[in-house]
């Protein structure tokens, strides 16, 4: 009697599961064959042209300081420290190559840094992928004709910087405070987001 029992317990549990195992079994499928950041490219790029992903900045009630004490290092292999660019406005954006949203919102970034001033506005593209993937770094930018400046980490990241999820981007005022704090993919190229860029004040 108590044999039977098992079986049927077993076999509930068994359909119970099954959908759930198969969903676990798609996912990490999707994600090993990297068919998952294709299907969020897609997702997104087709949100990014509804106009329902154009960035709305907003300025914090409470402006957090931001922290520069640490080191990037460009494509070059030149070590930066970021208290250079004390003084000036800084959009800073963390990214991968293997991050659909994140390569969905680049044009737009593209498209920013082409129309702003860069004498008064750095642009901080801080790639997350390995240190062993920066020549699939470099290709990537060299491919799209990007020219806005990418760096990786030199060293530890200040732990403002280190984000759950990506892309993340920042805005820091001219007085190191971080005026605009936004997670997930969006289009910066709007006449708004750039006024919020040129009009921030000087120290």
């Amino acid at each position: 009697m108590n044999k039977v029992f098992y079986f049927k317990t077993l076999a509930e549990a068994w359909r119970t599961l099954k959908p759930w195992g198969i969903i676990i079994a798609l996912f990490f499928l999707l994600r090993y064959t990297g068919a998952l950041s294709g299907i969020s490219y897609l997702t997104n790029s087709a949100l990014l042209k509804t106009g329902m992903m154009d960035i709305q900045p907003e300025a914090p009630v409470i402006a957090k300081k931001f922290d520069y004490n640490f080191s990037l290092r460009d494509l070059s292999g030149n070590t930066i420290d970021v208290s250079e660019f004390k003084g000036k406005t800084i959009f800073l954006n963390i990214w991968a190559t293997w991050c659909g949203p994140c390569r969905v919102e680049m044009p737009s970034i593209q498209n920013l840094y082409s129309k702003v001033n860069q004498d008064n506005i750095v642009f901080v593209m801080l790639s997350v992928d390995r240190r062993e993937d920066l020549e699939k770094v470099k290709n990537f930018v060299n491919e799209k004709n990007y020219s806005f400046p990418v760096y990786t980490p030199a060293g530890a990241l200040p732990e403002q910087l280190q984000v759950r999820s990506i892309p993340t981007t920042f805005v820091i005022n001219p007085d190191g405070k971080i005026v605009s704090h936004e997670t997930g993919a969006a289009n910066y190229d709007t006449p708004d987001f750039r006024e919020f860029l040129e009009t921030l004040p000087k120290p």
